[in-house]
């Protein structure tokens, strides 16, 4: 009787053994079909009725590398840097990310993927769920579960993980992972979340059915508490990654966008007509600040949408500023949203504009930019006057999503759509209200002039005092909107037949005065941007001429001057196999400016080639600025020469230990 039931309870979990793994297979297929249904298809800007795109025909590869850490550069910032991007490190392809080892051999686990808005993450991750629902890559995953963080945000009460994964994905019901059967979590956006995240006070969870905060939730399944064989992809903005401590990081990379090739081949891949995607590429190349934004796949859309359609029409004035660009952009859709479109950029005035509409969407962008908030609740909406309802009117512009949890979230589609239309905002309350959108008031300065000025002194004031540079394209777009020659382009929003005529010269010598404060480089940097919006290019010529004519290295450098250099250097698009200092300033305050004071893009695109710094003056007081570089993951010096400096034993002594850094790749030290 023993062995007969032995035998028989052997039978029982064999058949449930072979139940489970067909269930297993059966409930995989049901999500992959829901998966590809789901991802398969996107749709860009206002499309017709049941208008979208396959993914895979607009789909372009992004540059993705290994990056040491997390970043907290401002994004603008990191955008420079992208024309430096082609350097010997090796691309990582999306689909391989979790095949790869950690340095200590061990197999990836939590990878945090790291990208400025608008560079690609979402559509990577799409691309990487699309491919594993299609069956062509990752078939060693059994289930991979996308969880954004917009949709978690505001869950409230205690759930157990298995409850919330059954709410997202009805196929889970009834299903218990075991060690042999790999499963995927997707948290997009941790940049949007609103969970405390509280990894060093929240209580341990182990069990899957244990009931517990989401917060508790996720910081367990990150720690791997929570099912230990599970992968983990999380995507963030770089300012945000740092709510995730490193040591439950196995890797972070770090999503760069196109390079110089990628760009081309989105182009010519979205657009048709052969002819047209040469003229659109040309002329995107003709301008520095258009080809180093297109590092962006965002603002390629943006562009190819603008250029496709003037050239179509042969418009000869194309626009050749970022404020220019944006402003066609809204142009066409508003004029998209209308359902027309035709040769009316000759007549403003035409222009199809919901001026309620637009002032009250402009608040929203404007109030929310100040908090750097970029996601939108229903009570968001209500306080500046938008209904809801209406909300489908401005999809050109704004996106809706509806999550299982949190009902609708808004946002714009992009970051610096949102900077334009608050900056558009900000220029429309001044011209038409004689309104600062910055200050709190209830009367109205006494003339337009008086207004406009005061305005763009106090958002150039902002701007300056930002840690974050979040006002930056802000104020590049509202003193690009100022000139003249583009108010034309928005007189259907202005109450007066002409726009402001502020004195635009008393804009610039305010903003080259802040160059002799003692503000952030990058603050500094980017005023040099707005100057360009302003189209002068006085200081950067001087400083190009100074530096073309050998005068440099004899001259004593202002504040404003140490500032042109800084930003001459920054974005050349000379590449450089050797960087000789002595062509500059022979002294330790220029290197020092440089290198500390230089973004991590400068540095990286001299770091790889040689740097000559002999007979330059330097003291051993350099040496530990060399060593950071030196001992840097992004460094590629290969070769060194120190000769004829005073560096004393101390000095030498510092640049041995950098030399024992397992990130030294230098060959030639002098």
């Amino acid at each position: 009787n023993i062995e007969k039931t032995l035998l028989h309870l052997i039978d029982l979990f064999s058949f449930f053994h072979n139940y489970l793994g067909e269930l297993i297979v059966i409930r995989q297929c049901e999500l992959k079909s829901n998966m590809r249904i789901k991802y398969q298809r996107v749709i860009e800007g206002i499309a017709q009725r049941g208008e979208s795109k396959l993914l895979n025909d607009i789909y372009t590869d992004l540059y993705i590398t290994e990056s040491g850490k997390t970043g907290d550069e401002t994004e603008m910032k990191i955008v420079e840097a992208s024309k430096n991007q082609e350097t010997s490190e090796t691309p990582i392809k999306c689909n391989d990310m979790f095949k790869r080892l950690t340095e200590q051999d061990k197999p990836i686990r939590t990878i945090l993927t790291q990208g400025i808005a608008g560079i690609g993450k979402s559509f990577s991750v799409q691309k990487f769920i699309l491919e594993w629902a299609k069956g062509s890559r990752n078939q060693d995953i059994k289930f991979i579960f996308p969880l954004p963080f917009r949709e978690l945000n505001l869950k409230e009460g205690k759930h157990s993980l298995m409850e919330i994964l059954n709410q997202f994905f009805p196929q889970t019901k009834g299903l218990r992972f075991r060690e042999k059967y790999k499963v995927m979590f997707v948290f997009d956006g941790l940049d949007e979340c609103r969970l405390p995240l509280k990894f060093k006070t929240n209580e341990s969870c182990f069990d899957v059915t244990h009931q517990a905060s989401l917060d508790v939730l996720l910081t367990n399944l990150i720690k791997g508490n929570l099912l230990p064989s599970a992968l983990i992809w999380i995507t963030t903005r770089p300012a945000a990654a740092a709510k995730i401590p490193a040591e439950f990081i196995d890797c972070v990379t770090e999503l760069r966008g196109f390079n110089d090739e990628q760009k081309i081949e989105y182009f010519r891949k979205r657009i048709s007509n052969e002819n047209l995607a040469n003229n659109i590429i040309d002329h995107i190349r003709g301008s520095r600040v258009l080809y180093v934004m297109c590092h962006i796949p965002v603002f390629c859309w943006i562009s190819s949408t603008v250029l496709e359609r003037l050239m179509e029409v042969k418009k000869s004035d194309n626009p050749k500023t970022l404020t220019q660009m944006y402003i066609y952009f809204l142009i066409f859709q508003t004029m998209q949203q209308n359902y027309k479109y035709d040769d009316h950029d000759e007549h403003a005035l035409d222009i199809p504009w919901d001026k309620k509409g637009f002032l009250a969407l402009g608040k929203l962008a404007f109030e929310h930019l100040k908090k750097n908030n970029f996601l939108f609740y229903s009570h968001d909406l209500s306080s500046c006057d938008i209904d809801i309802n209406d909300m489908s009117v401005y999809s050109g512009v704004c996106t809706q999503e509806t999550g299982m949890f949190l009902g609708t979230t808004y946002s714009f589609m992009h970051l610096s759509i949102q900077e334009f239309i608050a900056a558009l905002y900000a220029y429309v309350s001044a011209d038409n209200d004689k309104k600062n959108v910055f200050l709190d008031q209830n009367e109205a300065q006494r003339n337009e002039n008086e207004a406009m000025i005061g305005l763009l002194k106090t958002a150039i004031n902002k701007a300056m005092e930002s840690e974050n540079g979040h006002l930056d394209l802000f104020l590049r777009f509202l003193l690009g909107l100022s000139l003249e020659s583009n108010q034309h382009f928005i007189r259907g929003l202005l109450t007066q037949e002409k726009g402001s005529s502020h004195s635009q010269q008393e804009i610039v010598d305010y903003i080259k005065a802040k160059f002799e404060e003692d503000s952030s480089p990058d603050r500094t940097v980017n005023l040099f941007h707005c100057l360009n919006e302003l189209n002068d290019r006085s200081l950067v010529n001087e400083m190009q001429n100074q530096i073309k004519e050998g005068k440099l290295s004899m001259t004593e450098l202002s504040r404003t001057q140490w500032s042109a250099l800084l930003y001459v250097l920054l974005t050349s698009d000379e590449d450089l196999d050797i960087f000789d200092l002595r062509k500059f300033v022979r002294s330790e305050e220029c290197l020092r400016r440089l290198l500390r004071l230089g973004s991590p893009g400068f540095i990286k695109g001299f770091c790889k080639f040689s740097f000559r710094l002999n007979e330059c003056n330097l003291t051993e007081g350099s040496c530990m600025d060399l060593v950071k570089i030196l001992s840097s993951v992004s460094s590629k010096m290969i070769e060194l020469d120190m000769s004829s400096n005073t560096l004393q034993d101390s000095g030498v002594k510092q640049l041995s230990e950098g030399l024992k850094s397992p990130n030294c790749k230098l060959e030639i030290l002098r």
